[in-house]
Parts: C-alpha cells; structure tokens; sequence
C-alpha cells in the first residue's frame, strides 16, 4: 500500500547513563512532543490492516500525516507501553489529531461519519478557549482553577435553574449552596441543642426557656454561604478564569450557545470541554408534588420553620434532613418505600434508624405518597398527603405543614446539547459513561462528579477527579483519580461514618467464609454523665481473612464519625489490616480507641454489650 502524504516520525534516542525511570520519562517527553507539534499524529505498526484503513482514510482525505511504525524502531515496545499510559488505549493504530486522542481505527471512522474529524482538522483550529468547564460546582471550579493554573485559557459556565418553588442560589454548585455545608450547620444546630439538655448534668444552671429560632439560624447560615459564593468568584477572578452566570448548551462540534437570565445567547468555541453539571432533587411524578412540596433546594433558605414535616424518601439526605429537624424540636415523619440508606451497610442503617426512632423521628415504612393536596396557605401552610401501602391496598392520610421529596436526584445532562455532538449517556438514569480517565465517547469531551456512571456522588471525589483531569489533559501527568475506599458520613443524629465495603458488598465479592467481622458496641464518655444511651454506639471492622487480616470494610456509629472515620481511612489506604490496629495504642477517652481494642467477632456469637467505660 502506498503511504499517504506525510511523514515518517523518527524517535531519538535517550542517551546512555540514565536511569531507568529518567528514560521513561525522555520517552514520554518525546512521544507528548510529536503530538504536540504534529497536526496528525498516528502511532502504528507497519503489518496492522487497522493501521492501513486509518492511513487510507487521511490519504483520500488529503491530509498530511506523521506515522511512527512501533515495529520499526528499536523501542517500539516502550513506546506503546508510554503510550498506553498517556492515552489508556493499549492497541494501535493510535491516532492524535490538532493534539485530541482520537482514539483507534473504529473511533476515528465514527468521528469522520459524524463530521467531528472534518472539523478538527480545519485549518482555523483556533479556539477561544482552550478548556471550557459547564458547570460551577466543587468539581468543575477544581478543574477550571488548576488548568488555569497551568497557563491555560479558561472559562467556567455556570446557570442554576430555579427549583420549582423559585429557589436558586449563587457560584460554587449543591454543596456550598444546598449541599454539605448548610446540612453540616444545621445537623450543628439540632446538636448544639442535645448538648444544652445534657448540660444540666454537667451542673449548667438555667432557668430560662430555650427555643429555637428558625430565621435566625437560615440567615446566619445563608450569610456564611454568601461569602463562600463571593470567594469563588474572588478565587477564579485571582486565577484569570472568565466566569459566566449563562445555561450551557452544545450547538456543534467545539461550540456551545450561552444564554443568561434575560434570554440573551453568546457563543464559545475550546478545544477542550469538561462537563459538571452535577444533579437535582428528583420529584414524585403525583399530583401536587411540584406545587406544594420541596427540596434540599429550597429547604436551606426556607424563609419561615417548616413545622410538621413529613419527609418522603430514606436517602442519607432524607435521614440527615429528618434529623435535624426533629433535632431543633419539629414533628417529623419519614415514609420510607423500601429500606434506609440504600447502598450503605444495612446493619449500620438500620441503627441509624433505630436512634432516629427512639429520639422521636417517626417512620412509616412500605408507604409511597400518592397526592399532595393544599387544604390552606401559609408560611407554613397546610397539606394533605395521601399515601399507598407498597405491599398491599392499605391507604392513609395524614396532614403535615411541610413535605419535604429526598427520593434521589436525576443528573443534569438531557439538555445541553450532547445529542448534537454525540456524546453517549444511559437514557435510563442520565448518567454518562467514561473511561478511567474521566474521557466520554466523544475524544475532546471529559466529565466529573456526581454525572458520571458507576461513580461516587461526593464532593471530595469530584474536587480530586478534576484536578488531576486537569493536570493530565495541560502538564502530562498520568495519575488518575482513586475511586476505591473513599470515606463518607452520613450526618444524622447519631452520626455514621465508613470506607471501603458494606458487609453485604464484602460477602458477595469475598464470600463470607473468608471474612472476619469483629464488633463492638461502645458508651461515649461524654454520654455517661448525661445519662445517654448505653450500648448504642457501634464499631465494626471487616477483614479479609487470606490477605493477612486486611481492613476491607471500617463502620462506625457514634458522635464526631466525620472526624473519626477520616483518619482511618488514611490507614485503609495504607493497607491497614488488624495487626496494626491492635499495634496501635489508643487514645483515652476517645471514641475512636475503640478501634484498637476491638476482640470480639461476628462469628463467636458472644456478647458485645458494654458495663462500663
């Protein structure tokens, strides 16, 4: 076969005298230099029939194209190793064009049929911006700040849609705003207040009456989050990241429309595009709930008490909500339809729930609402909600001031534009799906955060995913964002904090004969003298029995869980197994020593009750 126009690329070679690792790195070096210098660059090997197709498709095209045949140079092995590595694709042909992975043969013919090629190879490659980031959550601004960071053009498109009750918030995404920080301080009030019941035993002498004072706490806490919204526009304007408060939303190829507030549309084109739109609250579907019921969007600026609430949906946003609720004195209800905290260990969930229950959180489990209806108006008002049994024709009624929806949350990806570019998501839950480097179908299109398929829903887990997505697309690193063992807290009352594998997860991917579960109910000091309840706190430790006792599974239920599980989990990473935990000399008094004295397990059936401290 003929070659098309082009050339060959020669590699140098890396000199003697270096060490091994220096010479990969020379190698990387100079593989990132013929992408970077070469408007088409394909790695191939001379005998591979892909190869020839992709060289017999630039050639009638008449493009010009630099080839490197792995099978002719003396490292060609290394060379598709480095590769590899830089691109995650391990076969050739290995094809690079204006500096986006195109991907092989078949990625490279689907993106000519789609017309992207064509348009990656125009000669006016030039964009207005090298990195385009949709959406201003923690993940996107992690992403968009350290690209820029690393010299490159970038702008970050942020709009939230106002929530069916007219709620909108400010720069910095769910978490900031409707997130994890107003949920924290208000899960701190409903706290604060157990400890000025428990500190009459601690010889604190009031007379007074205590109450709490819904609007005083929302506006202290919507003041706190204004100047975290102020910060993060202070922080992309230090960065020279041009912010703009417009929806997103693809047109064609490399190019999105920007439309803000008062309709008006403005185009961008980048080179590259991180999509971060994240999710919002998922509705019921029946009739009223959009009218009459609320979020997690609008319950964090709520401008007046909720008061009788009914909470639908056992999501660790319904429990949390619930639970501070009840926390600051409210009648609450959660209906829940089939279990609490669906994913999370069940033993730990159904402990969670139990303490909700002995501390006046009712629960109405098998039911799902069927109708919202308004029976007066107010601040609050009042409902009427019908709900169905899930197991049989049992219905009720009941009357609440406030309803609160926690059934999930729908990614917010069906309408910006990826039909148009063809980026793939799964019709059924909006999810995209991406490769291990944060890569959709479409070469120039990345994702992060709680859109992506298959992946965990949390802040710190899309902060982490867009740094490094940034620092490999703009300065050549290939370290990929960690997935496994990542801590979280669910902050309900009695607060439950874990990392790595629920015990039913663990059974089913290690079989239950090679696990050892050791367990241990615990008394907080701080508890006794309040007279709290014993033999309510709960630690457990899944190990893995034939790799050396490893912690595959760390749970606890007490107070401070957050605090307590983040350092274990440190130790997760380092490979902690039960050895170093009983190495380890605890902290007295601490909840978290608890770890260190753990003896007895699961499979002894003996008493793990508490007599004392």
């Amino acid at each position: 076969m003929s070659s098309p126009p082009g050339r060959r690329a020669r590699l140098s070679s890396p000199g003697t005298g270096r060490s091994s690792s220096e010479a990969r790195e020379e190698l990387r070096r100079r593989l990132l230099g013929l992408i970077e210098s070469n408007r088409v660059m394909i790695f191939s090997k001379s005998y591979c029939p892909h190869s020839a197709r992709v060289k017999e498709l630039f050639s009638s095209l008449g493009v010009e194209c630099n080839i490197l045949e792995l099978d002719r140079v003396d490292d060609g092995a290394n060379v598709q190793e480095v590769l590899s590595e830089i691109t995650n694709q391990k076969t050739v042909p290995n094809i690079f064009v204006n500096k986006v992975h195109m991907g092989g043969c078949d990625q490279t013919f689907q993106a000519h049929q789609s017309g992207l090629l064509q348009k990656l190879l125009q000669e006016d490659a030039a964009y207005d911006y090298d990195l385009i980031v949709i959406g201003g959550g923690s993940g996107g601004l992690a992403c968009a700040q350290e690209a820029a960071i690393l010299g490159k053009k970038v702008m970050v498109l942020d709009f939230v849609v106002p929530s069916p009750q007219g709620m909108s918030w400010g720069l910095g995404g769910t978490c900031v705003n409707v997130g994890c920080v107003p949920k924290k301080l208000m899960h701190q009030a409903a706290l604060l207040g157990q400890a000025l019941s428990d500190a009459r035993k601690f010889g604190w002498e009031y007379s007074q009456q205590v109450r709490h004072n819904w609007e005083t706490m929302t506006e202290a806490i919507q003041n706190y989050i204004g100047s975290l919204n102020w910060g993060c526009r202070l922080s992309l304007r230090e960065k020279a990241v041009a912010y703009v408060n417009s929806y997103g939303e693809f047109v064609e190829h490399h190019k999105i429309k920007a439309t803000n507030r008062k309709g008006q549309e403005t185009y961008y084109t980048a080179a590259k595009f991180v999509l971060a739109t994240g999710e919002r609250p998922r509705y019921l579907g029946i009739q009223g709930d959009k009218e009459y019921c609320i979020t997690s969007d609008d319950l964090f600026s709520l401008p007046y008490c909720p008061g009788k609430t009914l909470v639908v949906g056992a999501s660790y946003v319904g429990l949390e909500c619930a639970g501070f609720l009840a926390g600051i004195g409210l009648d609450v209800t959660v209906m829940v339809r089939s279990v609490l905290l669906r994913g999370f260990d069940q033993e730990m969930a159904e402990k969670v729930g139990s303490y909700m229950e002995q501390h006046g959180v009712k629960f109405l489990r098998k039911f799902v609402p069927v109708m919202v209806q308004q029976l007066e108006k107010g601040s609050p008002g009042k409902l009427k909600v019908v709900a169905k049994s899930t197991e049989g024709p049992e219905a009720i009624e009941e009357v609440y001031n406030t309803v609160l929806l926690a059934i999930g949350r729908d990614s917010c990806t069906r309408k910006i534009g990826l039909e148009k570019i063809g980026v793939k998501i799964n019709e059924k839950s909006g999810k995209i799906p991406v490769n291990d480097v944060e890569q959709t179908n479409v070469p120039y299109v990345y994702a992060v955060g709680d859109i992506l398929e298959g992946k965990l829903e949390l802040t710190p887990v899309a902060i982490q995913a867009g740094k490094l997505l940034a620092r490999r697309l703009f300065a050549g690193h290939l370290e990929k964002c960690d997935y496994v063992n990542v801590p979280t807290t669910v902050f309900a009352p009695l607060e439950y904090g874990c990392c790595g594998l629920s015990e039913e997860k663990a059974i089913e991917v290690y079989k239950k004969e090679n696990l050892e579960v050791y367990h241990t109910l615990f008394w907080p000091l701080e508890w006794t003298v309040a007279g709290r309840d014993n033999n309510t706190c709960y630690a457990k430790i899944i190990c893995h029995k034939f790799n050396n006792y490893r912690v595959i599974g760390f749970h606890v239920l007490g107070p401070n869980a957050g605090e307590i599980t983040q350092g274990f989990a440190a130790a997760m990473k380092c490979g902690l197994t039960k050895q170093l935990l009983d190495d380890t000399i605890g902290i007295h008094p601490t909840c978290g020593e608890v770890f260190t004295t753990l003896e007895i397990t699961k499979s002894s059936g003996l008493d793990i009750t508490q007599k004392g401290c």
